[in-house]
C-alpha cells in the first residue's frame, strides 16, 4: 500500500507520534510525504520516505498528481484548521482530488488510525468498495 503523509506545522509532532505508534504497519507501506514532514518523520522514526517539496512550495500539488495518477492508496493529512495557510488552494485541490478518485483521506489522528488499521488488516478492502459507488 502507498501512503502519503502530510502535516501542517502545528501538527508535525502529532504525525511523528502517529508514525512512531504505527511504525510496524507503516513499514509495510511505501511512504511519501511533503518535504519537512517527511524529513522529520525519517529522523524521528527511521522510516524510509520518498519526499517531495514542502507543501507551500508545491508538495501538496505533487501528492495531488500522484493521487490523480492512482499511485497513492491513502492520504493522511493532519491539517491545522485554526491557522490560515498561504497555499490553501493546493490544500483544497488535494482534498478534492482524493474525493474525485475515491482515495481514503484522514485529516485527524483518529481517522488516520482507523483507515490505516482497516486497510492494512484488509478488514475493509477499499478496492472492492471503491467501484461500488
Amino acid at each position: 500500500m502507498q501512503v502519503a503523509l502530510i502535516a501542517h506545522d502545528e501538527k508535525k509532532n502529532a504525525i511523528i507520534a502517529f508514525a512512531r505508534e504505527n511504525k510496524k504497519m507503516l513499514e509495510e507501506c511505501k511512504l511519501f510525504a511533503t518535504g519537512t514532514t517527511g524529513r522529520l518523520i525519517e529522523e524521528k522514526t527511521g522510516l524510509s520516505i520518498i519526499r517531495f517539496l514542502s507543501g507551500p512550495l508545491g508538495g501538496d500539488a505533487q501528492i495531488s498528481a500522484m493521487v490523480a495518477s492512482e499511485k497513492i492508496d491513502l492520504v493522511i493529512f493532519l491539517r491545522d484548521p485554526l491557522t490560515s495557510q498561504p497555499h490553501e488552494p493546493d490544500i483544497l485541490a488535494l482534498l478534492r482530488i482524493c474525493d474525485v478518485h475515491n482515495v481514503p483521506l484522514a485529516t485527524n489522528i483518529t481517522s488516520a488510525e482507523l483507515l490505516l488499521y482497516a486497510l492494512i488488516a484488509k478488514e475493509t478492502p477499499w478496492q472492492d468498495i471503491q467501484g461500488r459507488y
